[in-house]
């Protein structure tokens, strides 16, 4: 049996930090139901703590996702989750995200990635493969190839 599956990580900030990813990624965050929210709260299974607003909504304080724009019934049913944590990032990350944008894009990604944010670490390449090593905001690494 084939299961679906999300990329969790560890933010200090998750919905600035999925927002960010959404914008490089050219995917959507995910709505939250505030009534949903204000429900949990009402009914005792969370309270105001565990609440924020982000962009002029309410939002769980705990994590944030994004999703792939056509969704599943499209065949793209990627999902990235952004979880706060206490603790600061301290070492590289032992899974990171490639982002394919093709060869001749590559450039241009960096150029648009390091302008919103991101960190130029190394460029790399293995035969014809070649690639650039960045880190977001948090410093979380990732690839564009």
């Amino acid at each position: 049996m084939a299961y679906d599956f999300q990329v969790a990580v560890d933010a200090a900030r998750p919905h600035v930090l999925a927002d960010w990813w959404a914008d490089a990624l050219g995917w959507d965050v995910e709505p939250t139901d505030e009534a949903f929210i204000r429900r949990m709260i009402a009914e005792g299974y969370a309270t105001e703590d565990d609440t924020m607003t982000h962009n002029g909504g309410l939002v769980w304080t705990e994590g944030a996702a994004i999703r792939h724009p056509g969704g599943p019934d499209s065949g793209n049913s990627g999902r990235i989750y952004f979880q706060l944590v206490p603790e600061p990032k301290t070492a590289k990350n032992r899974v990171h995200l490639d982002v394919r944008v093709g060869a001749g894009n590559i450039e241009a990604e960096q150029a648009r990635l390091t302008a919103s944010g991101a960190t130029f670490l190394h460029r790399a390449s293995q035969g014809p493969d070649s690639w650039v090593t960045m880190a977001d905001p948090e410093g979380n690494e990732f690839c564009i190839t």
